[in-house]
This record gives structure tokens, sequence and C-alpha cells, in this order.
């Protein structure tokens, strides 16, 4: 929602203040109503107050999903699209989309095309999708790039959604193993330490570390918590600049287990969204610029970047792929029968097939190694600090049976 000011008169006399609607019509159609007639209106800046607060992006893929898929459905049973556009507003879960939606309708009852009216909500929708609407409106077949977007979108968060569940468990098995492991250094530990100076004697090195350990984070546990948030800290700035991104993306693709396993995403994304766009006929220099914004890998995209301007000289689209590591061979052979064929579409649909469902494969794999990696990795912890603790006490056990 938008604040607007005005100035204005009505039966008493001038009228001046502050009203809030979505755009400046509705503000004037509202005012109209109260009986104001306006001499001066203007939108106020948002401030830290007024604006919507978002955290991350604003619609949610599934969302995205439904969105499209109903848009898709009501073009094809006859649906104009304003109304469609005006039903979905009313109906959809999303704020983000739902506010969209009502300024995206403005812009079609001025007359603007569904592309540019899009185009202006930079935070709702992606370059990606603006392109599609605007080759699907340039053929004449809307409803059919709709449906091809939800599909594009649903297999992306499909192999999304396996990468993060295969992430999730190692990160919440750490949490528990780090917390479990603070408590027992500070509540459990120190409970003993007392009966174990009374005993008096040599303590076994384990204890010895135990307690040292316990003791040191008594004293320092904020320091703990400092890493934490400077650890989480660091990476976000990284991730803010491509020049230091790049170092981030390349150690995650390097990384054992895992790089593997986002390497393939990375790729069935970048395939996925290529063959979409290819097959809606955008332009291919066009559509190698979108795919490297919306890749999120900097080091993929830096590839695309420079298979981009092997093109604009007149090269080969795989030529940087094929010198590249982080393209297998699948790639650059695929889309090259592609390129020669006039189906490079359909190739890249095949490549992209081919690594979600390797994504879904190596999830799988994945998390049944890492539960009992990470299981034995938890019982060492607690193990040792337990054994820390009985070794002593069986030694004051036997001292006491022997007096």
């Amino acid at each position: 929602m938008a604040r607007f000011k005005y100035k204005g008169r009505d039966r008493k006399g001038k009228k001046a203040g502050v009203i809030t609607a979505e755009t400046k019509k509705d503000a004037l159609i509202k005012l109209q109503k109260n009986g104001i007639r306006i001499t001066e209106i203007e939108q106020l800046p948002e401030t830290l107050l007024t604006k919507d607060i978002v955290i991350g992006k604003q619609v949610k893929l599934e969302h995205m999903v439904i969105f499209l898929r109903q848009f898709a459905t009501l073009l094809q049973a006859g649906v104009t699209v304003v109304d469609a556009t005006v039903i979905l507003s009313q109906q959809t879960e999303s704020k983000g989309l739902k506010k969209a939606l009502i300024s995206i309708e403005s812009e079609l009852r001025a007359g603007r095309p569904l592309s540019d009216a899009a185009a202006k909500q930079k935070n709702v929708f992606e370059p990606l999708f603006i392109n599609m609407l605007r080759a699907g409106e340039a053929t004449g077949s809307l409803d059919e790039t709709l449906d091809d977007m939800a599909e594009h979108y649903e297999r992306q968060h499909r192999t999304r959604q396996k990468v993060i569940s295969a992430l999730a468990y190692p990160v919440v098995v750490g949490f528990i193993a780090v917390g479990v492991v603070i408590f027992l250094l500070v509540s459990v530990v120190p409970t003993f330490v007392s009966m174990f100076d009374d005993f008096g004697g040599e303590l076994p090195a384990i204890t010895q570390f135990v307690i040292g350990s316990s003791e040191w984070m008594q004293k320092y546990w904020y320091v703990i918590i400092g890493l934490f948030f400077a650890f989480f800290a660091s990476i976000w700035a990284v991730r803010q600049r491509k020049e230091t991104k790049v170092y981030l993306d390349y150690f995650i693709l390097r990384m054992p287990l895992f790089g593997s396993l986002m390497q393939k995403a990375v790729l069935a994304r970048m395939t996925r969204t290529l063959s979409s766009l290819f097959s809606n006929s955008v332009p291919i220099l066009q559509a190698m610029d979108i795919v490297e914004n919306v890749v999120e890998n900097e080091v993929i995209a830096r590839v695309i970047h420079q298979s981009k301007e092997s093109l604009e000289r007149g090269g080969s689209l795989t030529e940087p792929m094929r010198k590249h590591w982080a393209f297998p061979p699948l790639i650059h052979h695929m889309i090259s029968i592609g390129e020669e064929t006039g189906s490079l579409d359909a190739m890249l649909g095949k490549v992209a097939d081919f690594y979600e469902g390797e994504v879904e494969s190596a999830t799988d794999r994945l998390k049944s190694l890492i539960e009992p990696l990470m299981i034995v990795l938890l019982a060492a912890i607690v193990g040792t600090i337990v054994t820390s603790i009985l070794v002593p006490m069986f030694e004051i056990f036997n001292t006491v049976q022997q007096s």
C-alpha cells in the first residue's frame, strides 16, 4: 500500500491530509467518494516505518507455480488477461504476489502489455519470466507459455527441495551436537569437579582435558556465540559481491560429498532454464544473459558469460564449457548435437531431466550415508565426555572398596 498527500476542497472548505491506497487512481476514487475535489495529490516516499518488510524473495516457488497454472487455465477458458489478473490477485495467498498483481491490473487497464507491466515488479518476477511472457505475447500462445513456466518452476522447486533436504539433516544434527556438548560442559561436568578434587591424585588425561574445556566454556561461552554469528555474517558479506562470491561458489562445488550434489543441481537449473527459453523462441544471446543472472552460482555464470562472448565472436557455444572442469562432457556433447540437428531446446531438456534425476538419486544416497556418520560423530563426542567422568569415578569406587 502507498501513501498519498493531498489538498482539495469539500462543502466545508479546504481539506488536506494523507490517504493510503494501492495506486494514485485508487486514492482519487476514495477521495471523490468522500466528497473531496482534489487540487493536488502526490505519493509520499516510503520510510522504514511505512514500507512493507520482506525477507528474501517476495513469492515462494510453490505460490508462483499455483499462480501460473491458474493463470493458464483462466486464459484457456476464454477469460481476458485483465479479468484473470483480478481473479488471481483476490485468491492468491502470497502478499507479495497480490500486491504485484494489483499494480499489474492498473497497468493493463492503461493499455500496457502484460510483460511490460510485470517487468516493473522486479522484486516478484525474474527476467526469465518477463522474457517468456514477451515470447508468449509475440507468438500468441500466452497460455501455453504460462503452462511451460509452471512446469519449469515446479521442477526447479522439486530439485531445490531435494538439495535442502539433503543439507538440512547434517545441519540440524550439528546444532544438536553443539547444544548437547555445551550443556554437558557447562551444567554436568562442573558438578563432578569438586568430587574429583576431594579424591585427590592425578586425574586421567581425558578427564583433565574435559574439565579444562568445561572451565573455558563457562568463562568464554560468549566467544562461541560470537564466532557463530561472525561465521554467518561473513558468508552473507561474501555473497553480496560477485568478486568474492565466486570463491565461495568454487569452494561449494569442490566440497567433499556435497560438491557433486550442488554441481548437478546448478547444471540442472541452467539447462532447464535454457531449454525453456529456446523452446519459446527467445534469442540465444538474450537467453544466455538471463541464465547468467538466474543460475545462482558465480563459477557457472562466468562460463556462461564466456560462452556468450564466444558466440558473439562467431565461435562455438560449447568451447568454454569444454575447457572448464565444472561442465561434464555430457553437457557440451548434447549441446553440440542440438546445434547440429536444430533441436537445442529438446537436447537441453533431456540433459536437465538427467541431472534432475541425478540430484534425486544423490540426495537419497547422501542422506543414507550421512545419517550413520552423524550418529557416530555425536556418539563419539558425548561418549568422550561421559568416559572422562566415569573413569575417575571407577577409580574412586575401587579406592573406597580397598579401604
